[in-house]
């Protein structure tokens, strides 16, 4: 089951980096500095250890898929977004030093209410679906590749 859902997020990642490429450039810019702008409260959020800010800008049905490689096979875990807000909330500010805290984000398509981004830290690479929820921008589902 696990390596179905594996296999349909990674689908779904590569579909939506298809369109982003034959689309470039059609992503209207207000709704791109919208989903940048929730992408960036995410990682921020994460960082100074704000579940509140993290809560916000999260979609109710949030879920994220941690994919890392040990002794030579895939091995993926899940996180709700109720368990992002209390990770933040219990572990507070990273301990990572501020020279590390970094983020390049890119919006790679806004298509109407749907949007996917792409978030590069110094430690993870981040792949992310975002839906307009109530007139907001909500990270809906994360695809998290930690860096070798």
């Amino acid at each position: 089951m696990k390596r179905h859902t594996l296999g349909l997020c990674l689908f779904s990642l590569l579909s939506f980096s298809f369109a982003a490429t034959a689309r470039q450039g059609n992503n209207p810019p207000d709704e791109s500095q919208a989903v940048r702008a929730t992408v960036a409260d995410y990682i921020e959020s994460y960082y100074a250890g704000d579940a509140a800010r993290m809560e916000k800008s999260l979609h109710p049905h949030y879920l994220k898929h941690v994919i890392r490689t040990s002794d030579g096979s895939l091995k993926m875990t899940e996180k709700t977004g109720l368990q992002m807000v209390q990770d933040v909330r219990s572990h507070g500010p990273s301990d990572l030093p501020k020279s590390e805290q970094t983020e390049q984000i890119t919006v790679l398509d806004v298509s109407e209410d749907t949007a996917s981004a792409k978030l590069v830290t110094s430690h993870w690479v981040d792949y992310m679906t975002l839906a307009k929820w109530n007139g907001e921008w909500k990270i809906v589902s994360v695809v998290l590749k930690e860096n070798d």
